[in-house]
């Protein structure tokens, strides 16, 4: 699956528009001078503006999809190809921006 790999920092976003923080990046891999992201920690997600009577908001959101071929410390880097979903809502998150230079084919 293609796509430029994400680091921390970059702008990630649940649909609804909560912004998503990784709680864990690699030490051992840096673009565009900030630490790479792997798809084995979760991220936690700030300002979901989902009503809780519709079973919201987005709270927390893991990846389960990354990079197949690159890994840094044998997790997967999170690709803006890559598939994520949120909880409890069940939705996708969404990499808005990254760093444009490293891409993973």
């Amino acid at each position: 699956m293609p796509g430029v790999a994400v680091q921390a920092g970059a702008a990630v976003r649940c649909v609804h528009g909560g912004a998503a923080q990784p709680t864990e990046t690699s030490p051992r891999v840096r673009l565009a001078g900030a630490p790479a992201v792997t798809t084995g920690a979760p991220w936690t997600l700030l300002g979901c503006p989902f009503p809780p009577v519709s079973g919201g908001p987005c709270t927390t959101a893991s990846w389960s999809v990354g990079s197949v071929r690159v890994t840094s410390m044998g997790r997967p880097l999170v690709i803006q190809g890559g598939f994520a979903t949120c909880v409890p809502t069940g939705v996708p998150l969404i990499v808005a921006t990254a760093q444009p230079r490293v891409r993973l084919t």
